[in-house]
C-alpha cells in the first residue's frame, strides 16, 4: 500500500519540527537575558594592602602616632589581600564599589569577565555611604551596565545579584526585593539608612557587584549580609548612591550637606512629654545662627519626625540619611511642633571653617589650630601633629573638664584627627551625639575625657 504524496509531506514536516524549534527557547527566561547583557560590566576587585604596624597596641590610629612621637619608627610592614566586586557604569572607565571593597588600599586590581586585567586609580571614596569609585584606562570602550533608578521598586518583584563570592568569578543569584527602606546599624556608631532587602544570596566577596531588576539595570549596590541568617543581604538603593557618585567623580570627595542643627535623642522622660512613647523622633537642641536650618524656621524644641519622608527614631539614623544629601541638595523635614506637624524645606549647603569653628566654640567650648613648628616651640610640643588648643571658653564644657590652651587634639569618638579636614568631618558627625570623647595629649601623657556639652 502506497501513502499518498501529501501526506509524505506532512509527515517530514512532523519530524522537522521536532528536531528544531522555529521559536526562541523557553529556557531563555527575562533573567537570562538580564545576565548576559548585565554580566560583561561586573568587575573582579582586588587589592593589596601595606600596613606599617608600629604600636604594641594593635591598630589603633591614635596610639599608633602617639608612641611613634616618643619612641621613634620601627616599621613593620605587613601585606594583605581582599577582594570583592565593582560593575562599570559608564564606557570610559567609571567603576562603582563599595568604600570597605578598596579601605586603605595601597594596589587596587580590576578584572573583566573577559579576563583583562586593569590597574585602577581610586577616584574618590566615602566611608560614611559606603560607597567608592574606580577608574581604569582602555583604548576601546568598555561593556558597562545601564543605570536604573530604585524609587520605583515593588516587594517581591524579581532581582539579579552578580559578583565574585569568595573569589569565584561572576556568579549569579536571583531573588527578590524582601523589604524596602531598612536602617543597618554599623560599627563605629554608623547608621546606614534606606538599605534594600533581598533574599538574592550575598555572600563575602558579593560586595561591591550590582544588583539587577529583571530588565537588567542596575537599582543596587550589593554591601552587607545578616551573618546570624540565610537569606538575607542588602543593597544601597542606586537612587541614594547617585548624588554621592556624582561628588566622587567630578571632585574626589562628598561635599555632605549641613544644616546647622545640633540635636539629641528622646529620653524616656522627653518621649512622654511629647507623646511619643515607643515613635522616636529627636530633639532639636539648638539651630546655628546663618544656618540653613535656620534659613528653613527650624526651631530649638521642635522634634524632626521625617527626613524627605522617611522617618527617624534617633540622632544616628537622623545621621545616616542626612549622609545621602550632598551640598545643594533640598531636605524636606517634617517637625512636631506644640503638636502640630509642620513642614519645611532646607537648602542644604557644606560647612564652612568658619561654621566649624563656630560649632566647635557653641557645643564644646574650645578653639583649635593646625599644628605647626611654631605651636611646637611656643607651648613646648612633644608632637608636630593633631590640632593645637589655642582658646577655651571660660565655663564651657571644655574648660569644665580642664582642658588648656596647647593642649593637642588627638581624637574626637573613634576618629584619629592629623589635620583640619579630618577635625571637621568628626566634630561634623560627632556633634549629632549627646556626649563627646576627646583624645588629649599634654606634654608626653595622653588622656581621654568624655564631654557632655
Amino acid at each position: 500500500m502506497t501513502v499518498p504524496r501529501t501526506r509524505t509531506i506532512l509527515l517530514v514536516l512532523a519530524f522537522a519540527s521536532l528536531a528544531g524549534p522555529a521559536e526562541p527557547s523557553l529556557r531563555e527566561t527575562p533573567a537570562v537575558v538580564a545576565v548576559r547583557k548585565a554580566s560583561p560590566a561586573v568587575v573582579n576587585v582586588s587589592t593589596e594592602i601595606v600596613t606599617v604596624e608600629r604600636s604594641p597596641f594593635g591598630r589603633s590610629p591614635f596610639f599608633d602616632s602617639f608612641l611613634r612621637d616618643f619612641f621613634g619608627d620601627q616599621p613593620r610592614e605587613r601585606k594583605d589581600q581582599s577582594l570583592g566586586s565593582g560593575v562599570l557604569i559608564r564606557p570610559d572607565g567609571t567603576i562603582l564599589t563599595n568604600e570597605h571593597v578598596v579601605a586603605n588600599a595601597s594596589r587596587i586590581l580590576v578584572t573583566l569577565a573577559s579576563g583583562e586585567e586593569f590597574e585602577a586609580k581610586l577616584l574618590g571614596a566615602d566611608s560614611r555611604t559606603d560607597l567608592a569609585v574606580l577608574k581604569v584606562s582602555s583604548d576601546v570602550p568598555l561593556p558597562y551596565a545601564e543605570v536604573g533608578t530604585s524609587g520605583d521598586l515593588m516587594i517581591g518583584e524579581t532581582v539579579i545579584a552578580i559578583g565574585n563570592p569568595f573569589g569565584l568569578a561572576h556568579t549569579v543569584t536571583t531573588g527578590v526585593v524582601s523589604a524596602l527602606k531598612r536602617t543597618i546599624r554599623g560599627g563605629n556608631d554608623r547608621v546606614y539608612s534606606d538599605f534594600i532587602q533581598t533574599d538574592a544570596s550575598i555572600n563575602p566577596g558579593n560586595s561591591g557587584g550590582p544588583l539587577l531588576n529583571i530588565e537588567g539595570k542596575v537599582i543596587g549596590l550589593n554591601t552587607a549580609i545578616f551573618q546570624r541568617a540565610e537569606g538575607i543581604g542588602f543593597a544601597i538603593p542606586i537612587d541614594k548612591a547617585k548624588p554621592i557618585v556624582q561628588d566622587l567623580i567630578a571632585f574626589g570627595v562628598v561635599h555632605r550637606a549641613w544644616l546647622g542643627l545640633q540635636t539629641e535623642d528622646l529620653s524616656s522622660d522627653l518621649a512622654a512629654y511629647f507623646g511619643r512613647e515607643g515613635k522616636g523622633g529627636v530633639l532639636v537642641r539648638r539651630v546655628f545662627e546663618g544656618s540653613p536650618g535656620e534659613a528653613a524656621g527650624v526651631r530649638r524644641g521642635d522634634l524632626v519626625l521625617r527626613v524627605g519622608g522617611e522617618p527617624v527614631r534617633d540622632g544616628a539614623e537622623l545621621s545616616g540619611r542626612l549622609a545621602g544629601f550632598t551640598a545643594g541638595s533640598t531636605v524636606a523635614l517634617t517637625l512636631l511642633r506644640r503638636g502640630e506637624e509642620v513642614e519645611a524645606s532646607a537648602s542644604a549647603r557644606e560647612i564652612t571653617d568658619d561654621d566649624v569653628a563656630r560649632l566647635c566654640d557653641a557645643w564644646v567650648g574650645l578653639t583649635v589650630v593646625s599644628n605647626s613648628a611654631e605651636l611646637v616651640a611656643r607651648y613646648r610640643l612633644a608632637t608636630n601633629r593633631g590640632l593645637v588648643v589655642s582658646r577655651v571658653r571660660a565655663g564651657g564644657p571644655a574648660a569644665q573638664a580642664g582642658i588648656e590652651p596647647g593642649d593637642v587634639v588627638r581624637q574626637v569618638n573613634a576618629t584619629a584627627v592629623e589635620g583640619a579636614a579630618a577635625f571637621r568631618d568628626a566634630l561634623l558627625a560627632g556633634s549629632q551625639r549627646e556626649t563627646v570623647v576627646l583624645v588629649i595629649q599634654r606634654g608626653r601623657t595622653g588622656y581621654t575625657l568624655t564631654l557632655a556639652p
